[in-house]
């Protein structure tokens, strides 16, 4: 009588239940193979197919809207685009805006409209870029010719050595009701005699001066320089080289002059009542 452990009957129950749970473990991995995709990139093409099948059909749901509107489809708009840094084409010299064509007359009328001092031949013909002197006073004839027909007020007129658009004398009256002289720029009878002896002598020195009008000149002299009227000019090759005394480009621009030739003949002037 041979003898088996008492063990055996239990060791082979537990052979089976491992078997067993080896096999449903294995089957339910076959499952879960079968349902995922082949290639992990297939899931993310099938989003971006549903995604573009989706823009498709909302750009054709557009399109149909635009065709039933009349209005253009979007393709066909062109877009331009501007580099960074680049820079728009310089807008045209002369070119129309809001219905008013600007020809070189009217710029040139522009620019001494805006100028509240006489502008030289040179500046002008650079600011509107003309050809030549001649060309320029030809354009200021044509242009007053048009004041002149039109009973304007104005002219464009020769100043300082150069050009600057002034109303007519006859407007005067007018004229000084709306403008009120400041107190600085009205000239004292002293600085009126001064300032005609240096304008009608000059280059003069300050001895000249005082011997013409009996006193001592040097306050009103140097008022006259400091509102601009009148300017050292050199010295005098006399004995102690005393400084000489003439008239400013301002002084011409006060008193309406071109240059000194346009003075008024001393033999014009009235004599004082």
């Amino acid at each position: 009588m041979s003898n088996q452990p008492s063990d055996v009957p239990q060791r082979d129950q537990d052979i089976k239940e491992f078997e067993t749970a080896t096999e449903a473990i294995q089957a339910g991995e076959e499952q879960a193979a079968e349902s995922l995709p082949d290639d992990p990139c297939d899931e993310s093409a099938q989003v971006e197919a549903s995604d573009s099948d989706a823009m498709s059909e909302e750009s054709e749901k557009v399109e149909a809207a635009g065709d039933e509107a009349g209005q253009p489809q979007g393709g066909d708009e062109e877009i331009e685009f501007e580099a960074p840094g680049s820079k728009k084409p310089a807008p045209q010299l002369f070119a129309q805006e809001e219905g008013v064509e600007a020809t070189v007359e009217s710029a040139l009328e522009a620019v001494l409209f805006a100028s509240d001092e006489p502008l030289t031949e040179a500046k002008l013909i650079s600011i509107v870029e003309l050809g030549s002197p001649k060309q320029l006073r030809d354009i200021i004839d044509t242009l007053n010719a048009k004041y002149r027909a039109n009973n304007n007020a104005f002219r464009i007129e020769r100043i300082a050595g150069g050009y600057q658009l002034l109303t007519l004398g006859v407007y005067n009256a007018w004229l000084q009701k709306l403008v009120r002289v400041r107190t600085d720029s009205k000239l004292s009878q002293a600085s009126i005699e001064a300032l005609a002896i240096i304008a009608y002598k000059q280059p003069v020195i300050r001895a000249d001066v005082e011997a013409i009008r009996g006193v001592a000149s040097g306050e009103v002299i140097r008022a006259l320089m400091f509102k601009g009227l009148v300017k050292i000019v050199g010295r005098a090759e006399i004995l102690g080289r005393p400084m000489l005394y003439g008239t400013t480009k301002k002084f011409l621009e006060v008193f309406g002059l071109n240059s000194l030739k346009d003075l008024p003949k001393i033999e014009e002037l009235k004599k004082p009542q």
